[in-house]
């Protein structure tokens, strides 16, 4: 399967990054010079504002895909406040072509439905676009949206890029969207996913990169601190809500 990835690994070239730029603070920015890429699905996970998001929508960018989501034939934009990282950032390719490709960030889906009902209503001498997502996503609920992105859009031979897919998802729902992971990987695709959610973390045999404020380090799923922190929580609960509503 390595030989099939798409993205065999990600660099940033730190040092031409301006120092007065934001994103030159990041953790995740500050502490990458090469990371490798050498399963079908890779997770980047850690606390908010070290830059995870930031990270996969350079990677995304880089490749072509819309920043606010979408694949690589979307070019629209709400408002344009994606970070320029993609300039300072390099992507080794796999030798092979993908036939699909898709950005999925939580929190903008809603405008790549949006666009998907706007571009219908434009081409209308066209097979509506949104036949390949089994018809308008807003005729459904955001959990909803995402299984139909992942179950009818999706087609497998693809790099898919997903952005804290779980946000809208039930745990039963994150376990479905574990299920067809596999049957995509199958179909010789590759994910790179930044996510909260250790059901996801869960899935056999990924690479999982943990950032943290002093650096980004491959870790195991049972050693995260969001795989161990839920642990003990559940451990625990009586106790650790006791103490944090005392």
């Amino acid at each position: 399967m390595l030989d099939d990835l798409y993205i065999k690994s990600v660099s940033i070239e730190y040092t031409k990054i301006p120092k007065d730029d934001y994103i030159s603070k990041l953790s995740v920015v500050k502490n990458i010079k090469q990371l490798e890429f050498n399963k079908p699905v890779t997770f980047f996970v850690g606390e908010n504002g070290l830059g995870k998001s930031t990270l996969i929508e350079a990677i995304a960018t880089k490749w072509g895909f819309n920043a606010e989501g979408g694949s690589r034939n979307f070019n629209f934009y709400t408002k344009r406040t994606e970070s320029h990282l993609n300039k300072y950032i390099n992507l080794a390719r796999g030798p092979y072509r993908l036939r699909d490709g898709y950005f999925v960030r939580a929190e903008s889906l809603y405008n790549v439905a949006t666009n998907i009902d706007n571009l219908d209503l434009i081409e209308c001498n066209a097979p509506p676009i949104s036949l390949a997502y089994g018809g308008s996503l807003h005729n459904q609920s955001h959990g909803e949206s995402f299984l139909t992105l992942f179950f009818k859009r999706f087609r497998g031979r693809g790099l898919y890029i997903l952005d804290e897919p779980e946000a809208a998802l039930s745990p039963v729902s994150q376990l479905s969207l574990l299920a067809r992971m596999k049957e995509l990987v199958d179909m010789n695709s590759q994910f790179i996913i930044a996510t909260h959610s250790p059901m996801l973390l869960a899935y056999p045999d990924a690479l999982v990169y943990e950032i943290k404020n002093n650096g980004i380090f491959l870790t195991q799923y049972n050693k995260t601190e969001h795989y161990l922190f839920m642990k003990s929580f559940f451990d625990d609960t009586e106790r650790i809500i006791k103490n944090l509503l005392k």
